[in-house]
């Protein structure tokens, strides 16, 4: 029989609006709408006072004026959202062991073994409550024997708010709750469960395994595992310098400025689809550049979370300009993303158009279909002068 395990999750409340509140006190208690600031745009969230009145994450921002026309609509800052995410991972990072950064505002926490000592409620009780003391940000958390349980531990338990789930009581917990409060059960697998006449976790926990199978292929069988609070996924340790690089040494060394710009936006192009396909966001770029005499220099910045192609080429760009100063031949040209997360990148595009997020989607879908190297951006492209 497996140990008894202790995982805490910790999510920040409605986290894009609370940074906007406690930037501006006098937000707080109203319809809160953050993201594209046109009609085109889209909501990337919302507070729970504009929940009220049906509104959602991804919702068109012309519908959700509608459903609320008095609410208050405040354009995306990405930047300080990073940083107080950033924030609290280094809270984290100086209380606990063990943690994974599961997205921009949300942690698991490995505690098994604590109770022996401290008590895993006690302890996390107290980091929470250093959490909105560093921060100023409300958090919830949920605790219990695995990820699945006390990430819907903190779904319930919100907003600002603690849940505990003990040992052994896993299931009867999910028995009556909605199946589409089950992580992973979107709206397609949602509707074709309620169409079975399948609306709570126990009445899908009483479908056979391979019924499941049959009907959702795979995923049915994922899907009845977690019907019985069954989920024995690890808590992966957050290291914040794994990256994703490239890099390219030339045959003959080159001094041309405009060359070198097309070949940083191929290589930042081609890293870019790659984090995009590994769900990651990237905190953090660097630009390395080495010189005829093998000198080599390179330059960082700290960014907005993000893994956008057209956000990625003027950081890309800004740091070469800074750091190509000799106007001497280079013979290397390399481009590092590191601080990594896990993230999609409809995190960044909410504040475009909903044409934007097609794009991104219909890029992405063609190149991991086809190959990378079938569709490129124009600015990636050079005359090739056997350089």
């Amino acid at each position: 029989m497996a140990s008894e395990r202790h995982i805490a999750h910790l999510d920040l409340d409605t986290f894009f609006v609370s940074v906007e509140q406690m930037r501006n006190p006098a937000l707080t208690g109203k319809p809160i709408l953050i993201g594209g600031s046109n009609d085109r745009g889209v909501v990337a969230a919302c507070s729970y006072e504009a929940r009220k009145f049906g509104i959602h994450s991804a919702m068109p921002m012309y519908m959700a004026k509608r459903l609320c026309t008095h609410a208050i609509v405040i354009k995306s800052d990405f930047e300080a959202y990073s940083k107080y995410s950033k924030t609290v991972t280094d809270i984290i990072r100086d209380t606990v062991p063990v943690f994974e950064k599961a997205s921009i505002d949300e942690f698991y926490v490995n505690l098994t073994g604590m109770d022996k000592f401290h008590g895993c409620k006690k302890f996390t009780d107290e980091l929470k409550a250093k959490v909105i003391r560093e921060s100023g940000l409300p958090v919830s958390y949920g605790l219990a024997s695995n990820k699945l349980i006390s990430k819907v531990a903190t779904n319930e338990a919100k907003p600002n708010g603690q849940m505990e789930i003990p040992f052994g009581y896993e299931k009867s917990f999910l028995a009556p709750l909605s199946i589409m409060k089950i992580p992973g059960v979107g709206t397609q697998t949602g509707y074709k469960l309620l169409k079975m006449g399948i609306e709570t976790v126990k009445k899908l926990s009483e479908i056979p395994v391979t019924m499941l199978q049959t009907f959702l292929g795979k995923n049915g069988v994922e899907l009845w595992r977690r019907s019985q609070g069954i989920d024995e996924s690890l808590v992966i340790p957050y290291r914040e310098q794994k990256s994703i690089s490239t890099e390219r040494t030339y045959q003959q060394d080159t001094i041309d400025v405009q060359f070198l710009l097309s070949e940083l936006n191929r290589m930042t192009e081609k890293i870019a689809f790659e984090l995009r396909q590994q769900q990651r966001l990237t905190g953090c770029v660097t630009v390395k550049i080495r010189y005829s005499d093998f000198e080599t220099h390179d330059i960082q910045k700290m960014i907005p979370y993000t893994n956008t192609d057209h956000e990625l080429f003027k950081v890309a760009h800004s740091l070469f300009t800074r750091l190509f100063e000799r106007r001497q031949l280079i013979r290397l040209i390399g481009i590092r993303f590191s601080h990594l997360i896990p993230g999609t990148y409809q995190i960044n595009l909410f504040e475009d158009r909903q044409e934007m997020i097609s794009l991104y989607q219909s890029i992405d879908h063609i190149k991991k279909r086809f190959g990378e190297g079938l569709l490129i951006r124009g600015r990636s492209l050079f005359h090739d002068r056997n350089i």
